[in-house]
């Protein structure tokens, strides 16, 4: 039979190895760091929006180009604007309204002459009545205007709560031309870093600013609705040379004339092309199945990129070159956004979804992204938490191992 001592001697060994126990836990969390705001679901539903209260969306086009151009406009979905096509002279804006949920894209005619009344070409006769982007050879936009042309591709709400917009080369390149978004005062769209929001694409000689150039300190305070705070991020590969170059010579609506013996010199690289060289795509002039992704070539694993869709990728990073681009080519933010397209917006084209990826897949899976130094901060307090918590998990352990032994000194 154990001694009342022995019992004593029992009981003092089972509260010295509870709390012996319960200190080795403590130490052992407090030496775990805290998860910095880990999530592990795949994708995080888009917030809620803050919706506008008015049912129209704002749908800007500008022309920065030195001559006049056209711009058309054409409806896949939703309430167009009332003017589907116009003149537009340097330096000038064209301000319309659309739905929430329109879908459509907008691009730009050149070299344009039409009648009074702008049903025709300005003789009346046969033929169209501009040089590139012409619709049916009237002012006012019915059909989309014909290859080749650079085109803005929006589509408002897609019904999930997102906008999808994008710059296209998959019907050629006419035009210099930029995307800028309009938050509209929206909470859940003024977040968003603006160089994450507005490419552009600028593959015309003559109109390209050299390797190097920053607007924030070339006179601009803001451009495209960027500033120094938060530049675009410009592509510096590309120099003047390969610009007034990168269209396949095959490509070109208007080759260089031929030399006095009807001869190109191979290679052709010194020969002069002209400084508007609008250029088709190969799916736009061939209409082979390989180029187009149809057919056979249907699906990303049987069509890849032809010669012109990597030529015109290497000019404008940003832009879809052929069907299957989306990938490298859409950009994706919370529907509630209007829109500004801007022609001959100047500066370089933009490397947008390349080197901001991380943060564009975070707009695109969550509907927002901190900006850098809202990320900077988050990052710096939650280390600075962990190592509180670290602090003060140990401390609750030392303090513990003191009650114990008090406790155990007491008993005996």
């Amino acid at each position: 039979m154990t001694s009342p001592r022995g019992v004593q001697n029992l009981t003092q060994s089972c509260y010295a190895a509870h709390f012996l126990r319960i200190c080795t836990i403590f130490l052992a969390l407090s030496s775990l760091p805290v998860a910095d705001g880990l999530h592990h679901m795949k994708r995080v539903p888009p917030r809620k929006l803050n919706r506008r209260k008015d049912p129209i969306t704002p749908l800007i086009v500008t022309n920065y180009c030195p001559e006049t151009i056209y711009p058309g406009i054409t409806t896949q979905s939703g309430q167009g604007p009332s003017q589907t096509g116009f003149k537009l002279d340097p330096g000038n804006s064209n301000n319309q309204t659309v739905s929430e949920d329109w879908q459509g894209r907008v691009w730009g005619r050149t070299n344009c002459s039409f009648n009074s009344d702008g049903t025709g070409p300005q003789n009346n006769g046969g033929g169209k009545a501009c040089g590139t982007g012409d619709c049916n050879s009237i002012l006012n936009c019915i059909v989309t205007g014909d290859t080749p042309v650079s085109l803005a591709e929006f589509t408002f709400d897609a019904g999930d709560g997102h906008t999808y917009y994008d710059i296209s080369l998959v019907d050629g390149y006419n035009l210099p031309l930029a995307i800028v978004m309009q938050p509209l005062a929206n909470s859940s769209l003024d977040d968003i870093p603006p160089n994450l929001t507005n490419p552009s694409c600028q593959g015309t000689v003559g109109l390209l600013q050299q390797q190097g150039y920053n607007p924030y300190t070339s006179g601009y305070q803001q451009f495209l609705g960027t500033n120094s705070s938060y530049p675009l991020p410009f592509d510096e590969k590309v120099n003047d040379q390969q610009v007034s170059g990168w269209c396949p010579w095959d490509l070109q609506v208007n080759p260089p004339s031929k030399p006095g013996d009807g001869v190109y010199p191979y290679p052709d690289d010194n020969i002069q092309r002209p400084a508007f060289d609008p250029c088709y795509s190969a799916c736009a002039k061939y209409n082979d199945p390989a180029d187009c992704c149809t057919g056979d070539h249907g699906s990303p694993s049987t069509c890849q990129p032809s010669d012109y869709s990597k030529a015109a990728k290497g000019v404008c990073p940003d832009a879809y070159s052929y069907a299957f681009d989306d990938q490298t080519s859409t950009f994706i933010i919370p529907a509630g956004a209007g829109f500004q397209v801007i022609f001959c917006p100047g500066a370089r084209s933009t490397n947008i979804l390349a080197t901001e990826s991380q943060q564009l897949h975070q707009l695109a899976q969550g509907g927002q992204v901190p900006s850098g130094g809202e990320y900077l901060h988050l990052n710096m307090t939650t280390s600075a938490a962990a190592r509180t918590n670290g602090f003060n998990c140990f401390t609750v352990g030392i303090t513990l191992a003191i009650f114990g032994y008090a406790l155990l000194t007491l008993v005996s």
